[in-house]
């Protein structure tokens, strides 16, 4: 298949499959007698891989690292579970950062009197003087 049905099928854009070329996560595919590039059923499985993958925001070093695991079968599953889990540690402080946000916002929020501007409570917080 050429690069349009590749990225119709995985629903990712052209350029993106020529960028995950171009860093070596998608090995580069042969070229028909028109010198269009010419993918295969392993292209479609891998970049479906990776697209999987991003979707559940792995970095695209844990993607490289996890290929190269999905690439060799014969090795243990508990350096997946490592990645993986090393990505879970990530997403939970994200998650305690989101929450920590969303109460310092709701109480801005909360001091706001729905006054002048000049005394507006999440304008003062955003100022450079904040209190942090």
């Amino acid at each position: 298949m050429q690069i349009g049905e590749l990225a119709r099928t995985t629903s990712t854009k052209v350029e993106t499959i020529r960028f995950y070329e171009k860093i070596g996560l998608l090995p580069e595919p042969g070229r028909t007698a028109g010198n269009y590039r010419d993918y295969g059923a392993a292209h479609l499985a891998r970049l479906s891989f990776i697209r999987r993958a991003r979707d559940l925001g792995f970095t695209l070093d844990q993607v490289r690292e996890l290929l190269a695991l999905s690439d060799d079968r014969s090795r243990s599953c508990g350096a997946v579970d490592s990645v993986a889990r090393a990505h879970l540690a990530q997403i939970d402080q994200k998650i305690a950062d989101l929450r920590a946000l969303r109460r310092e916002l709701d109480e801005v929020i909360g001091q706001c009197s729905q006054g002048a501007i000049s005394d507006c409570r999440i304008i003062e917080a955003l100022g450079p003087h904040a209190r942090h």
